[in-house]
């Protein structure tokens, strides 16, 4: 592919060249850690030797390297390994993330709006961008629907580990009586799909609604009716996009989003397993969570699907959920699958 950028007609189509430049690039950023892995490898015995002939403070010296280079080398590999276990067909896609509050009421639309900040900042954490698409304030605090566009490498393969519930246990802010509440979230995840994906809806299978935008966005957006509502007559699947001026680019994001969930949808009725994708979410409330942050009597947030926790409700909160993520993705993998994982603080 290196090669074929040499070519004196390379250019001449502009956007041909450009997905041949990202598809490289992509490439070598999954195949160069591993190359530079295995130079470090080779380096080991050659150290080894040195060490073994080498005296006093020059013996102390290789021995410190050497233990540097391993701990670093373990850093390495626990990203390597979960990195091989990105091999979805859409894994290195964006994703079009939605967060959807569930039984709670207000309670529930606070812990969504809490949940929006920490998908926000995992994502700075990661280097993703983000794109806010749809939001829907609640009506007392918070928010009671979310849509989110998550661009970067491996956006879809990282996100889809928090497609599920989320229960929220504390003391209520919102209760004069201090008692304890629990609050239910549902996130739903699908990739975002190219333009090697064809999914054609034919016009009369749609219902498009437009109307004046709502929440943050400046006095363009909330002095037109540029929001886009769009929805699929025989699934009765809905999605809204208006964080555009334009009502055309609105109305193109939200097409983008609903071929994304239908052809999720389609691969939904073709899986044995119902419990995966739309399916695992099952009702957003009691028995069908994920995972669990409790804030009160005690401080733990821990993933029922992997047994994964941590003590550090706080840090996690701040977009601190690799582990739950990677833990995850390690249970599904072939060599990891049928165990028990467990990693506690």
């Amino acid at each position: 592919m290196d090669a074929q950028m040499g070519s004196p007609e390379f250019w001449n189509n502009q956007e041909k060249a450009q997905a041949h430049i990202a598809k490289l690039n992509s490439l070598k950023r999954s195949v160069l850690p591993v190359v530079a892995f295995a130079k470090k490898q080779e380096d080991i015995p050659v150290m080894l030797e040195l060490i073994e002939m080498a005296e006093g403070a020059e013996k102390e010296s290789s021995e410190l390297e050497l233990e540097q280079l391993v701990t670093t080398m373990k850093e390495e590999l626990d990203s390597l390994e979960i990195a091989s276990f990105l091999t979805g067909q859409f894994d290195k896609n964006n994703a079009i993330f939605s967060i959807q509050a569930g039984a709670g009421g207000t309670e529930s639309c606070d812990w969504a709006d809490i949940l929006f900040r920490m998908y926000s900042r995992w994502c700075e954490r990661r280097g993703f961008t983000v794109e806010l698409q749809d939001i829907q304030i609640g009506d007392q605090a918070g928010i009671s629907k979310a849509t989110l566009l998550i661009k970067g490498e491996n956006a879809y393969g990282y996100a889809k580990a928090e497609r599920g519930v989320h229960r929220l246990v504390r003391i209520s802010p919102f209760d004069s009586n201090q008692r304890r509440h629990t609050s239910f979230c549902a996130v739903d995840v699908v990739a975002e799909i190219n333009e090697d994906i064809n999914i054609e809806i034919p016009e009369d299978e749609l219902r498009i609604d437009v109307y004046r935008s709502s929440g943050k966005g400046g006095q363009g957006v909330n002095t037109t009716d540029s929001a886009v509502r769009i929805t699929h007559l025989p699934t009765g699947l809905v999605v809204a996009c208006q964080n555009e001026r334009s009502q055309l680019k609105n109305k193109a994001s939200a097409m983008g989003v609903l071929k994304a969930r239908l052809y999720e949808k389609r691969l939904d009725e073709q899986r044995s397993e119902m419990e995966k994708f739309y399916g695992e979410k099952g009702e957003i409330g009691w028995g069908s969570q994920i995972r669990s942050y409790v804030l009160q009597p005690y401080q733990m947030v821990k993933d029922l699907r992997t047994g994964v926790s941590t003590s550090d409700t706080k840090g996690v909160l701040d977009g601190d959920i690799d582990r739950f993520i990677t833990g995850w993705l390690r249970a599904g993998s072939p060599r990891h699958r049928n165990k028990d994982i467990q990693v506690d603080d």
